[in-house]
């Protein structure tokens, strides 16, 4: 099995890895990758993670509790995602330079609910990756930013071999109507630093 290091990359991340080596020797770095599901954000943060020794912080995490779906809130572009909490427990602390207490988000039994908080120590390099990261209440907090664009017909084959047909489903009815309604209000890839299309 190839190690992560190992560039699994094409010449499209050229740009990516090359502003990286040139940003990371200035000091502490926050990057941001956003895009739809299934382009990639997960396995390229683990990349990056394990290639430049950094954290790496998931939206998944920060998707909303029980509680606090109501229509109300999915009515809102990008109000699938609990970014008050993220700002408060992820943003703030990592502009202030300190340490991180994560409550990650449990859904067992159909109940989405918040486990006790583990402490996490950042390093210099954090990746922040995941639908909704480039929200603009959290935004400005990225020193870079990148986007994730993938087909549509690229995203289905992909979303279906990961996840299967019955929870497939869900993401082609919900989820993934909830990520294209962001991202025709906000724009979030044209406020990102580098937008990647995402190739077979």
């Amino acid at each position: 099995m190839a190690s992560m290091t190992e560039n699994p990359y094409g010449n499209e991340y050229a740009g990516l890895f090359s502003r990286l080596k040139s940003f990371l020797p200035q000091g502490p770095l926050l990057v941001a990758i956003d895009g739809g599901s299934a382009s990639g954000k997960t396995t390229l943060a683990a990349y990056l993670s394990e290639r430049f020794d950094g954290t790496v912080f998931h939206m998944d995490d920060f998707f909303l509790r029980t509680e606090q779906r109501t229509p109300a809130r999915y009515a809102e572009p990008g109000g699938n995602v609990d970014r008050e909490r993220f700002l408060d427990e992820v943003l703030l602390p990592l502009k202030n330079r300190e340490a991180v207490s994560l409550r990650k988000l449990d859904h067992t039994n159909g109940v989405f609910r918040l486990l006790p908080p583990v402490t996490i120590i950042p390093k210099p390099f954090v990746i922040v990756e995941g639908a909704y990261s480039m929200h603009p209440d959290l935004a400005d907090f990225y020193d870079f930013s990148v986007f994730l664009r993938i087909p549509h017909d690229l995203q289905t084959r992909r979303v279906l071999a990961r996840n299967g047909p019955e929870v497939a489903q869900m993401f082609f009815s919900r989820w993934i109507p909830l990520e294209q309604a962001y991202f025709d209000a906000l724009h979030p890839a044209e406020r990102c630093d580098l937008v990647i299309d995402v190739l077979e």
